[in-house]
């Protein structure tokens, strides 16, 4: 078995507060309130460049894969859209619970403990999501590469992460994780976050070429996040395979 991309440290991080994935008060509140914005930026996206029209079920016939699905909280909800959804994590414990969870919502995802480098799939995706993940992995550059096989030529990847700047450390570990407590202490190491221009070069190289770039910010008098301009801290980002 391959083992390039897994952060062992950081998948143990995540399997101690795993049974905590669909508690909207629990340890991923944060991540509750992030995910309304998240589901409507892949959505409006897919429906833009995939020129769909239909409004029912808008996602049906959409192949996605959700990399680092952690317990399914990106996953349930495009499934409800129409999409195929597959889900792969490195930490077994967190597939337990998407799995878990997948029983009491009817629907069809299949879920695998696996990375990337250790997946195989016998067909090509229409989307790929890497959404909060590449800044937990061992080797950014392989895993973009390892991911970047699994999408169809003109398939869609998003990934959303965290900028690397004087800014992103006051707010997203200083403030988030030791002031607000809204993350457990040491969930993000600030030398893992990534500026867009590096991501850029990286998934240029795998053949991605970047096609829309936001930043997303908490707004804290509405208590919810919005779509910003202002990249300094998160961001999203589309590309498309050439």
């Amino acid at each position: 078995m391959k083992n390039n991309t897994i952060n062992r440290q950081e998948v143990e991080k995540f399997n101690k507060i795993a049974e905590e994935w669909w508690n909207p008060n629990g340890k991923f509140k944060p991540l509750h309130k992030f995910n309304p914005i998240r589901i409507k930026y892949i959505k409006e996206n897919i429906i833009k460049d995939f020129n769909i029209t239909s409004s029912y079920m808008p996602l049906n016939g959409i192949n996605i894969l959700d990399i680092g699905c952690g317990g399914g909280l990106l996953s349930e909800p495009l499934a409800r859209l129409g999409a195929d959804v597959v889900g792969i994590d490195a930490s077994k414990k967190n597939i337990e619970i998407a799995k878990h969870h997948l029983k009491k919502s009817n629907l069809k995802i299949k879920y695998y403990d696996t990375s990337p480098e250790n997946f195989s799939y016998e067909k090509k995706f229409d989307v790929i999501l890497n959404m909060e993940i590449v800044e937990h992995v061992k080797d950014i550059p392989e895993f973009i590469n390892q991911s970047a096989k699994f999408l169809k030529i003109n398939g869609i990847m998003f990934i959303a992460t965290l900028n690397q700047t004087l800014k992103s450390y006051v707010f997203a570990i200083i403030g988030a994780e030791y002031v607000l407590r809204w993350l457990p202490i040491g969930t993000h190491d600030w030398n893992k976050f990534v500026k867009p221009e590096k991501l850029e070069k990286i998934c240029n190289k795998n053949s991605l070429e970047l096609k829309k770039i936001d930043g997303v910010k908490f707004n804290p008098i509405l208590n919810k996040w919005k779509i910003s301009n202002d990249k300094s801290i998160n961001y999203i980002t589309k590309y498309k395979k050439n």
